[in-house]
């Protein structure tokens, strides 16, 4: 039902500023197949924010951009990670990957739901998510890994304008020890959570994952 809804109200406000008539995107891959990601890499994450900076630079894109719905060996560097009898590994998100300190838009009208800093290895660092209806429709986005300046003054059911700046990618320090990224991720039902919300799946439940966190594709249209 939200696919169809979304679909029908397309196009929404940019939620980081890029011009498709200019600007390119470069796909990121980090699943097993790319075998440039060496553990050497993951394990540092100076290294590892370096790598994705120079692939961009390589690319002349301005974002690194991918992720929904992949099976993505980079979360072994992170114990957050490594759930009992299956670690998790499926991307429930888009990450849109650039500098530290670009702005982030909320695409559509809706109200802060929550917010939480996330700090621990791996995790989200600042997480912001909002709350939004469509066609007598509730559904939620996620940002994670933004800038842990954009929580103060936030308040639940404070409402959010589209096109408003409500956040900004985050540094190392601040993010989880990402290499500087926007995690984009629709949620239906947020499951009684507040602050969070599972963007990694374990694979055996990556049916009832999807079905909860449609394609954020439908809002960024990428």
């Amino acid at each position: 039902m939200l696919t169809g809804i979304l679909q029908r109200h397309q196009p929404f406000q940019p939620v980081v500023l890029f011009d498709p008539t200019k600007d390119h995107l470069y796909p990121m891959d980090f699943t097993a197949a790319n075998t440039a990601l060496t553990p050497d890499i993951l394990d540092d994450e100076h290294r590892f924010s370096d790598y994705v900076t120079q692939l961009l630079a390589k690319h002349n894109a301005v974002f690194g951009i991918g992720g929904y719905n992949e099976h993505r060996t980079i979360y072994s560097r992170s114990a957050h990670f490594d759930t009992e009898g299956e670690p998790r590994r499926l991307h429930l998100g888009v990450d849109i990957w650039g500098p530290a300190g670009t702005p982030v838009y909320a695409p559509l009208n809706g109200h802060v739901h929550s917010f939480q800093f996330n700090n621990q290895l791996g995790d989200y660092g600042a997480t912001i998510i909002l709350k939004h209806m469509l066609d007598g429709v509730t559904f939620h986005t996620l940002y994670g890994h933004m800038s842990v300046a954009d929580l103060e003054g936030l308040k639940p059911d404070a409402p959010v304008a589209a096109g408003q700046i409500i956040a900004h990618f985050g540094p190392l320090a601040e993010n989880g020890h990402w290499p500087p990224h926007l995690h984009f991720q629709l949620i239906i039902d947020m499951e009684g959570k507040a602050g969070d919300y599972p963007g990694v799946c374990r694979y055996s439940e990556r049916e009832r994952y999807l079905a909860n966190c449609p394609d954020p594709n439908l809002i960024l249209a990428f």
